[in-house]
């Protein structure tokens, strides 16, 4: 049994905790936390554990506090760092590499300049085995990792025949349950987005793909827009679409209007945290003409990095192969179902 420690307990702690309490072979220690407010008891009142950076101790003693978060790591073989952007380096040198943890941090870090947390950006579909042996490792964000299930399958079957990747990511605004932010009445531009050179990381640095990014104001996940360019004649939408019939983590839709469409039903159905897990073509919006192939795919935000970071905690725990650790994350996360679920309610009329 292996010992997990989840250091921070927003948006991506409180997912990744839900799903490790049910797994057989993981005992979670406990989460951190950094600010007193309500999540403290809610965690509390979830069974776990909570820690406090011990110079903040006395700001929680209105809690029942388990103790630091040093103190924790001390009994750990392993943190998933969920603390916010920016600060998983400073995690790292000042807490896990001096006590020799292995760590898994969150897309919010880099993998470039002074303040790398890892020379690697794990993508289960893409570097699965790279990642063996490792101490320090990335998870990519939700629109890394999305871009991931789509373009592994399309380079695996097309290869040489590709030309270009044009994308613009249409970027939610706000998680669903970060009710403290708001969502501003403005489409707002990013300028020089990083996701491209993020994927570039696992894609290949020379990879022709090129990526545009703008956020609006909504909090039901993000779009892709991808156009697909072929040396000659693309590909009918059909033959795109098998492509992932099989494919982990993809389901694809005809019949949902918007991606508030997707997110509905997986709250009818009671889905954890009312999330997919997964990305979903909207099929009816895939098109061919001439040498290029245009599609669209909605990413689940948040959700989609959770799978994601158990594939990448069994490769450094437990040393396991890709397919090991795909049936252990299919246990837990029940993957195939939601796919048969999404594909059928959403499925093209006859």
């Amino acid at each position: 049994m292996k010992k997990v420690f989840i250091n921070g307990y927003g948006s991506i702690g409180s997912r990744i905790t839900s799903f490790l309490k049910d797994d057989p072979e993981i005992t979670v220690i406990g989460i951190g936390k950094y600010s007193p407010d309500e999540k403290v008891n809610v965690a509390i009142s979830r069974g776990l554990n909570v820690y406090v950076p011990e110079k903040k101790l006395n700001d929680f003693s209105d809690y029942k506090i388990s103790g630091s978060i040093e103190s924790a790591l001390d009994e750990c073989d392993l943190v998933i760092d969920a603390a916010p952007g920016g600060h998983g380096y400073k995690n790292k040198k000042n807490l896990y590499e001096p006590k020799n943890i292995l760590a898994i941090y969150q897309g919010g870090e880099s993998t470039v300049g002074d303040e790398s947390v890892s020379d690697l950006l794990f993508n289960s579909r893409a570097n699965y085995d790279q990642v063996l042996g490792k101490k320090h490792v990335m998870q990519g964000s939700c629109n890394v990792t999305g871009m991931g299930r789509i373009l592994e399958p399309l380079r695996e079957k097309f290869g040489d025949q590709l030309i270009r990747f044009d994308v613009t990511l249409v970027r939610r605004w706000a998680d669903i349950e970060q009710t403290e932010k708001n969502v501003s009445d403005t489409i707002e531009m990013s300028e020089k987005p990083h996701h491209g050179d993020d994927v570039k990381l696992y894609f290949g640095k020379d990879a022709p793909l090129y990526v545009r990014a703008i956020k609006v104001p909504t909090r039901q996940m993000h779009l892709h827009i991808m156009d697909i360019r072929f040396k000659n004649t693309a590909p009918k939408p059909s033959e795109i679409h098998d492509l992932f019939v099989d494919e982990f983590g993809v389901a694809t839709l005809w019949t949902a209007k918007g991606t508030k469409d997707v997110r509905d039903y997986a709250q009818n159905m009671g889905f954890n945290f009312t999330d997919t897990n997964m990305i979903h073509i909207h099929a009816n919006m895939t098109t061919s003409i001439g040498d290029t192939v245009q599609m669209m795919y909605s990413d689940d935000q948040t959700g989609i990095v959770i799978p994601e970071n158990h594939m990448l905690l069994q490769a450094m725990l437990f040393g396991k192969s890709y397919d090991q650790a795909f049936a252990h994350t299919e246990s837990i996360f029940n993957m195939h179902e939601k796919k048969q679920k999404l594909q059928e309610h959403f499925a093209k009329k006859i």
